[in-house]
């Protein structure tokens, strides 16, 4: 199937359709606003939307006449039970795919663009239930992930804003390559023109991904624990292909994601200035000392390592050079992560969903409170810490005049039980309500 079909194909999932539309004014009356997450909660809230943005938030609960609106033109939500918060920023999801242990491991071969394409509709819809108003997609077909954004944005179906990488930059052989099968089906399915060796081809790759749409870079600095290849999980781009990338990347605006998990990865991706470290699964002191020093920040993805981990219990077709990494680095996170707290360092939050299960990305929040972090931190890992790598925080991240209408509501107060946000009762994107409207 030709790639220009798979944009034809989003456009008519009818049953997907979001025909929700929006008054130009929605005021909220919110029980419990936490604004700025870090900060204490403000009990009754009056929040004021103005097409799509946050134009006010005043003390109590205000009627349309006391703001100087006429009521006909105005939609009140009655939220006064809830605890609201910034909706929520994923910085690491594969929104495309979704592990499967019941799947045939071979399905690859009879999948078209389209399938994938079809694949994220669901998936796009749980995470945005799931109160993850924008992610980064670190991964997925530009073409795919360029019509994915489309139909999102335009509303032919309900999802996150995106912000894409739309492949990875990796070096032959390594995590990001395609391993494990016999030459003729390789050269058959041809090298990616992400796939780089030396400096300048790896200058050359960076390019090619941002003429194809990418919003960010990502780069494949170690091996990966789910490629199917005995390589380990050390470093496999060299120190001046990665410095390479990076001022590539920078000299046309992009940020730079580094997928690393031991320690010479992550420490020699810090070095040549990347802007985050996705897993970090084995920081020792100089990592800690050079995430202090660069202000980059660590991406965690607690929950694939737990999701991978629980896997191999029910997943017999795991190839043994994965199974051997999963047992590796799975018991090592929790240690990793704690180091990372102890150092107070910059950490954003990310899954790596796709991984696991797409509308489950609140579990990283159980987790980071379960290895240490304090609930308030935890919830601002996903909106103002997330919003700043991404470099939207003027948009995004917080509850404030001029900022995006990205809004979620719970029954409870997360603050005291984090377990709260694995039930999202009420979700609004840009100032349109996708889950739990309640009209006074």
């Amino acid at each position: 199937m030709k790639k220009t079909h798979t944009l034809s194909l989003l456009a008519l999932l009818c049953c997907f359709i979001t025909n929700q539309s929006f008054s130009q004014t929605t005021i909220i009356h919110a029980g419990q606003v936490l604004a700025v997450p870090g900060k204490a909660p403000k009990k009754n809230q009056t929040i004021i939307i103005e097409n799509g943005i946050i134009k006010l938030i005043r003390d109590g609960f205000q009627q349309p006449a006391q703001l100087g609106y006429n009521n006909a033109n105005v939609t009140i939500l009655n939220l006064q039970d809830k605890f609201l918060m910034p909706g929520f920023i994923d910085m690491h999801t594969h929104i495309t795919g979704e592990r499967d242990s019941s799947a045939n491991p071979h399905e690859w071969t009879t999948l078209e663009e389209a399938d994938l394409a079809f694949d994220a509709i669901p998936y796009s819809k749980r995470t945005l239930e799931a109160g993850f108003t924008t992610v980064r997609n670190l991964g997925g077909d530009p073409h795919i992930m360029n019509a994915l954004k489309r139909a999102i944005s335009k509303g032919i179906i309900a999802g996150p804003r995106i912000m894409a990488s739309n492949g990875a930059v990796s070096a032959t052989g390594g995590h990001g390559d395609f391993h494990g099968y016999n030459s003729h089906i390789m050269e058959a399915i041809g090298t990616s023109e992400n796939i780089c060796n030396g400096s300048d081809d790896c200058s050359r790759a960076v390019r090619a991904l941002v003429k194809e749409g990418a919003d960010v870079i990502k780069i494949t600095a170690t091996g990966g624990v789910l490629s199917n290849t005995a390589a380990g999980v050390g470093q496999q781009l060299t120190d001046a292909e990665m410095k390479s990338i990076v001022e590539t990347a920078r000299s046309l605006g992009r940020k730079v994601a580094a997928h690393a998990h031991e320690a010479d990865g992550v420490n020699a991706a810090l070095r040549a200035g990347v802007n985050s470290i996705e897993h970090g699964s084995y920081l020792n002191d100089e990592s800690i000392k050079l995430f202090q020093k660069t202000g980059a920040y660590l991406v965690p993805t607690l929950l694939a390592g737990v999701s991978v981990y629980e896997e191999l219990s029910v997943n017999p077709n795991i190839p043994p050079a994965i199974i051997d990494k999963i047992k590796q680095v799975a018991p090592v996170v929790e240690a990793s992560f704690k180091k990372a707290l102890k150092g107070k360092i910059n950490i954003a939050f990310g899954t790596d969903s796709g991984v696991s299960k797409h509308g489950t990305n609140a579990r990283e929040f159980q987790l980071m409170v379960k290895y240490g972090m304090d609930e308030n931190e935890a919830i601002k890992t996903a909106t103002i810490n997330a919003a700043t790598l991404l470099g939207m925080e003027k948009k995004l991240g917080t509850l404030e005049n001029g900022k995006f209408a990205d809004i979620v509501a719970v029954n409870g107060n997360p603050l005291e039980d984090i377990n709260e946000l694995m039930d999202i009762d009420f979700v609004m994107k840009g100032g349109i309500v996708y889950k739990g409207e309640e009209v006074e």
